[in-house]
């Protein structure tokens, strides 16, 4: 990146600058000429003794050649003009002023916009170079910077830049314009009243910039310590398992306090300081004033001077302090943004960038990987000079199945990552069909090999899109362009390439399902549920697929096969005397097993207002409560619940097991339900205070009469329930009829789940087998009907959520596994991919991917030595050098390492 902030403006814009810069010059005439119409229209308009009586005119628009009468020795008339009464002259010069202020205006508002314009494509440009850089860092220098830090200065230390950019060239030449030429305007008025307003500028701009430079250094320091105060808290929030589980919240909030309190010394000695500069500057703009009105007014008096030219002196200084006082603001802000772009250029450069030649689109497959890795000599040192490895020397195939294994400290971390060219050695050389694998770009290593590390990152996408991230290496199509649109995305790619972004949509095909095996939509679910089978990650996609929602509008194929399946699941049942498991949803009856809530609204919902607790604050559910006649009864419920909770659970550990079977009541509100059922025993229920009626009034919806069995949902009380909710029913469909989809046992629920909508009912409380039977024939009836390749597809839309934070640790290791499989590549590597998973997991994953890699490359640093008798090839390190190769049998018998690292296990 270029050092100097103005060279990288002057290099990307100079061609945007010149034609701003001829605009501002083609205003500086206009800008004059409305400074010296008020002096006209004082002396020559409004002043009566320039007109003997009522009919006498003077001329308008009368133009004489500059200095004409003193070359050639009489006026040169350019234009003759035409001749005004007193009045006529008054409004035409008036009205010639407002056009000029509209002029004037015009060119500020174009000039302002064009600047504008420029700056934000110069800061366009701008973050799309540092993201680019981003991309580019080494492996090992991303591992140091910290997330929170790169992001602040890309989104928000650059944003001042951008308004800059704009104001860089174009700004000191526009407002030096106006001060100059109202200083001329002053000048040319009166010699010694244009020596004073120069004056006073003179030592405004030499003594303004000089105060502030410490302001400057101040605002140096802030930048840097918020910078760090990001990658503080962005700490907190990464480690707050150890803090929370260390009770080291305290000590943070005193470094943090540390911190905050050093940012507002910065930040109140840049008050003081900047506020007394702007006094200062001030000040002097009013000294000039004064003197104008003493000495202008005396020379008036005197009769030295015309009150017209006074008033347009006036009038011309007041236009003078704003572009001065603009001039230094502009001096100090590129100071300022110039600090921001160096520290910036500094962050985004570190050594061993990978160039930006070897990140290049290659719109076509790459060749396959052939013959062999050959490592010569290989060493590998960190910023330290600490040898991380060191003469590595090894050659074996591309295809074969080669083990790496080695305590900790022996380096095999870092030999995989040479390997997968993510990191540059030191030292030696890296061959792989006789090419360097340091020349060998992206286009190659990013589809021809595969890497998995240990903590693998998934992006907060879906699992279909994570799966087939490996294969968005270039866009095989734009399928985003419509008819009517394609003279916007030509503009919008134009503008793309003016700011030196790539011009490629991020909405086109981007993903090489070939390069998968997949050359039809049709065989895409058979493959990757082949891909999901190999990391043993199949049954936990089909489960998201279960918990998962289909619009049956959108697949209606699918919500009518799962219609299928609810009628074959009930058969099932009914046939081998089971149907008791499962209590069907009934509009007609209370459903015992489902909560209060769940038969009050007897449906999905559809909108969040009428999910959870939230239902019970809608005026719609008060409403039709109160018309059934309901609401005493939930009242009482309420109370029955917290009477039974406070005399059972009162004295009880928070932990006990009552707590979760009752959870009606927390053991930490216990003694204030104690309070509340003292004081509603007392009362009726129209004398109890509202805070303790709702607060009874809320416990019952939890209520499940066939697991808690406090006997409360009487028949009267289901009557009341069920007519409580044909009400609700009725008032939803005529005032929000998109709230929530109720259930029908003869038609498809689209706001449940597939399982909601298979069950359609509530398991069975007290039946320890209802869930595992349920389960079990539910996973039969699908793969009898075929449907268990469209439960998966459901679940393959599954978000993982933030760095994959819905799934477990071991989740995120398979489907990272399946992401570098699906791409069929020609060496795998992974890096203690499966440390993550138990001993029984790793012995069957091991198998099964050397499996689905048939006649491919593998290179496994294992966890685990005795997992290389798997492999062809086993290598053998420590101390970040190769100790022992060859085949395992042959390290079994003869070699000491292998042994010995078997044994420790």
């Amino acid at each position: 990146m270029e050092q100097r902030l103005f060279k990288y403006i002057w290099k990307h814009s100079k061609t945007d600058q010149i034609k701003i810069l001829f605009l501002v010059l083609a205003s500086m005439p206009f800008y004059f000429l409305s400074l010296d119409l008020p002096k006209s229209i004082i002396n020559r308009a409004v002043d009566s003794q320039n007109f003997a009586d009522i009919n006498s005119t003077l001329s308008f628009m009368r133009f004489e050649l500059p200095f004409g009468e003193e070359i050639f020795g009489h006026p040169i008339i350019l234009i003759e003009g035409f001749d005004l009464t007193q009045i006529s002259l008054l409004f035409a010069l008036c009205f010639s002023f407002l056009c000029l202020v509209l002029v004037n205006g015009l060119f500020k508002f174009v000039i302002n916009t064009l600047k504008g314009q420029l700056g934000e494509r110069m800061l366009r440009r701008l973050r799309f170079e540092l993201t680019d850089r981003i991309l580019r860092f080494p492996v090992m220098h991303s591992r140091r910077v910290k997330q929170a830090e790169i992001a602040t200065m890309l989104k928000d230390e650059v944003e001042p830049l951008g308004g800059f950019i704009g104001d860089a060239i174009v700004t000191p030449f526009f407002l030096g314009g106006q001060a100059l030429t109202a200083l001329i305007f002053i000048m040319v008025q009166n010699v010694w009243l244009g020596i004073v307003a120069m004056s006073i500028v003179l030592v405004q701009a030499f003594l303004i910039p000089k105060l502030r430079r410490r302001i400057l250094d101040l605002g140096r320091q802030r930048q840097m310590t918020a910078r760090a105060l990001a990658g503080r808290v962005s700490e907190l929030v990464e480690g707050a398992v150890e803090i929370q589980s260390h009770d080291t919240s305290n000590y943070e909030r005193a470094e943090i306090s540390s911190r905050l309190g050093k940012i507002f010394k910065i930040r109140y000695e840049i008050y003081q300081r900047k506020f007394f500069v702007k006094f200062l500057n001030n000040l002097l703009a009013q000294i000039t004033p004064f003197i104008f009105y003493l000495g202008g007014g005396y020379l008036v008096i005197t009769g030295q001077f015309e009150i017209g030219t006074l008033v347009a002196v006036l009038a011309a200084y007041k236009d003078l302090p704003p572009p001065i006082k603009d001039l230094i603001n502009w001096d100090q802000q590129r100071n300022d943004v110039q600090i921001k772009y160096e520290q910036v250029a500094e962050q985004f450069q570190p050594n061993g960038m990978i160039d930006a030649e070897m990140q290049r689109l290659e719109e076509k497959h790459s060749p396959p990987l052939e013959g062999d890795i050959v490592v010569s000599n290989l060493g590998l040192v960190d910023e330290n000079e600490n040898k991380l490895l060191e003469g590595i020397n090894f050659t074996v195939g591309v295809d074969k199945k080669i083990a790496v294994v080695g305590n900790a400290s022996s380096g095999k971390e870092y030999l995989g990552l040479l390997l997968a060219n993510l990191v540059k050695s030191s030292s030696g050389s890296m061959k792989i069909g006789g090419k360097p694998m340091v020349q060998l770009p992206s286009a190659i290593t990013g589809r021809r090999i595969s890497y998995v590390s240990s903590e693998a990152y998934l992006f907060p996408l879906s699992v279909m899109d994570n799966l087939f991230y490996g294969l968005r290496n270039w866009m095989i199509k734009d399928t985003s362009l419509l008819p009517n649109s394609e003279v916007e995305y030509q503009r919008e790619k134009q503008e793309a390439l003016r700011t030196g972004n790539i011009a490629l949509n991020p909405n086109g095909e981007w993903i090489d399902f070939s390069s998968a095996g997949i050359n039809e939509p049709a065989e895409l679910v058979p493959r990757v549920t082949e891909i999901l089978r190999a990391v043993d990650f199949e049954e936990d996609v089909y489960l998201f697929g279960l918990s998962g929602i289909v619009d049956c509008e959108n697949r209606p194929d699918i919500a009518e096969s799962i219609l299928g399946a609810r009628i074959a699941l009930k058969e099932h049942l009914k046939s081998t005397g089971d149907e008791d498991l499962v209590i069907a949803f009934d509009p007609e009856k209370y459903n015992k097993n489902a909560t209060l809530r769940e038969n009050l609204l007897f449906g999905t919902p559809r909108k969040k207002q009428y999910a959870g607790n939230n239902l019970l604050t809608m005026p719609i559910l008060r409403e039709s409560v109160e018309e059934a006649g309901l609401k005493d009864s939930i009242y009482n419920m309420g109370l029955s619940i917290a009477r039974t909770m406070v005399e059972l659970f009162m004295g009880l550990p928070p932990s006990h097991q009552f707590f979760e079977q009752f959870s009606f009541i927390s053991a930490d509100d216990l003694p204030e339900f104690d309070k509340i059922v003292k004081r509603a025993d007392k009362s009726s229920f129209s004398e109890i205070s509202d805070s303790d009626r709702e607060a009874l009034m809320y416990l019952p919806f939890d209520y499940v009469e066939a697991r808690h069995r406090l006997g409360l949902v009487t028949e009267d009380v289901e009557a009341k329930i069920l007519k409580a909710r044909q009400i609700f029913t009725e008032k939803l469909e005529s005032r929000d009829p998109d709230a929530v989809e109720f259930y029908d046992p003869d038609s498809y629920n689209s706001a449940a789940s597939i399982q909601d909508n298979i069950l359609f009912g509530r398991l069975a409380y007290g039946r320890a087998e209802a869930g595992a039977t349920i389960g079990r024939v539910m996973t039969e009836l699908l793969d009898d009907l075929g449907l268990r390749s469209e439960v998966i597809e459901v679940g393959l839309e599954f978000n993982v959520g933030i760095a994959g934070n819905r799934l477990s640790s071991v989740q995120r290791q398979k489907l990272a596994l399946a992401r570098s499989l699906i791409k069929k590549p020609d060496l795998l590597i992974l890096n203690e991919a499966a440390a993550v998973m138990d001993s029984q997991s790793q012995n069957k994953l091991v198998p099964s991917i050397m499996e689905a890699q048939e006649d491919r490359g593998i290179c496994w640093t294992l966890q685990r030595a005795s997992l290389s008798q798997h492999f062809e090839y086993v290598i053998v390190m420590q101390n970040g050098k190769v100790v022992e190769s060859g085949s395992f049998d042959e390290l079994n018998k003869g070699g000491k390492v292998l042994k010995s690292l078997i044994d420790d296990e």
